[in-house]
């Protein structure tokens, strides 16, 4: 009788999502980029670095959670897919708004804001999560919409 040789320790995870705490938002559903951007310049109010944000959305476009994705310095952050629809995937969210802000007041999107949208726009089609939007928000100046202006 030979004993099994063990060959190596692989290790074992649980996932869990973590509720910070709760933020008060209006009770409605998202129907324009306008409904969240009133919820994601509140949230970002007093922000003096780049954050970029995922305001997650039920199937019914009710804020189901709100995640800072990346906060970064004075004008730039990291972003990548996998980093956004994470939390999409762990809220069971059937689509997701991204924003930054500018704390410069400029609401101009860079080149760099254009190509991020476009990647993370098509990362959502394969994972059957919609990109709805992505804002840049600045304090006292309100938002741009990527939807609106025919960027994504």
């Amino acid at each position: 009788m030979t004993k099994a040789k063990l060959v190596c320790q692989t290790p074992l995870y649980k996932v869990m999502l973590v509720r910070e705490k709760n933020v008060p938002v209006p009770e409605k559903v998202i129907r324009k980029p306008e409904d969240a951007a009133e919820i994601l310049i509140e949230y970002l109010k007093g922000a003096d670095r780049k954050h970029l944000v995922g305001l997650y959305l039920s199937s019914a476009n009710k804020p189901i959670a709100i995640h800072t994705i990346s906060i970064g310095i004075l004008n730039s952050s990291l972003v990548h897919p996998r980093e956004v629809f994470k939390m999409a995937i762990m809220v069971n969210a059937d689509s997701v708004i991204v924003a930054h802000n500018h704390p410069s007041g400029n609401l101009e999107p860079s080149s760099e804001d254009i190509a991020v949208t476009k990647q993370l726009k098509e990362a959502g089609k394969i994972l059957d999560i919609e990109l709805r939007d992505h804002l840049i928000v600045s304090d006292g100046y309100g938002y741009l919409s990527f939807s609106e202006r025919g960027l994504i």
